[in-house]
């Protein structure tokens, strides 16, 4: 056990408990999670254990990860799960992993569109309802980017330790996951924005006024191409261009 992920200083710190119930429940999924329990230990800390015995081992250790990369220290037993504090270990590795989504996933807009249309598309073709779609395609995308949940997770949580190279952790954390926090809002916002599109099965007015045919740019024309979104949306959306009547 490394020196700095000893027991907390006292008790559990306000919300911990509530915090590592909804990251375990949420890693057990809906049927296991719900046999999920977690009680502090008298000198600090807490111990989480099933109702189940059954693949007790592997939830245990996918909670255990999941509960390191928030910063915890864990230790995994026969029949529980114990979490003993911050590690400066894994806060440092959650700051990475933090990092990395910033410089990667999170920077790919056009992924999260493509998805974003593919599953609206999907939905509507099975009947799903049209008012629900966005909140739908929302969810959907969120779970893919990961961040969302995990961020939520942690509410009403209060991070704190009396040792000085904790705390500078714990604020590089929080400034990291504020980041991702907007990054991961901007791209939900996208997501809901295409699946009404969608929905609505009209073709976004940007790409409606550059051209007869908004799919595609005239080349040599000075105006850019539609974007990758806009295309993707063109293809997927019905045509709803009304014919002109001709007289006869």
């Amino acid at each position: 056990m490394t020196t700095d992920s000893m027991f907390l200083e006292g008790p559990a710190s306000t919300g911990q408990e509530q915090v590592v119930q909804r990251i375990c429940e949420r890693v057990a999924g809906p049927v296991v999670g719900a046999g999920v329990h977690v009680a502090s230990l008298p000198l600090g800390g807490l111990e989480v254990w099933l109702d189940s015995p059954r693949h007790r081992w592997r939830f245990h250790h996918r909670m255990a990860r999941e509960l390191r990369l928030a910063g915890w220290h864990t230790e995994t037993g026969p029949d529980r799960l114990l979490l003993l504090g911050w590690s400066a270990v894994c806060l440092s590795h959650r700051a990475r992993m933090l990092s990395a989504a910033l410089a990667g996933r999170l920077t790919d807009f056009d992924k999260t569109a493509f998805m974003a249309v593919m599953i609206a598309t999907r939905l509507r073709h099975e009947g799903f309802p049209i008012e629900d779609l966005p909140a739908e395609v929302e969810a959907r995308c969120g779970d893919e980017l990961r961040w969302p949940a995990r961020l939520a997770d942690l509410d009403g949580l209060e991070r704190r330790s009396s040792l000085e190279p904790l705390r500078l952790r714990l604020a590089q954390v929080a400034g990291l996951e504020a980041k991702v926090s907007r990054r991961c809002g901007e791209h939900l916002a996208l997501a809901s924005k295409v699946a009404r599109t969608v929905a609505g099965g009209a073709v976004p007015a940007r790409s409606r006024v550059r051209s007869s045919a908004p799919c595609s740019s005239t080349p040599g024309s000075s105006s850019p191409g539609a974007g990758l979104t806009e295309r993707m949306v063109c293809v997927s959306v019905p045509n709803v261009v009304r014919r002109a009547s001709v007289s006869p």
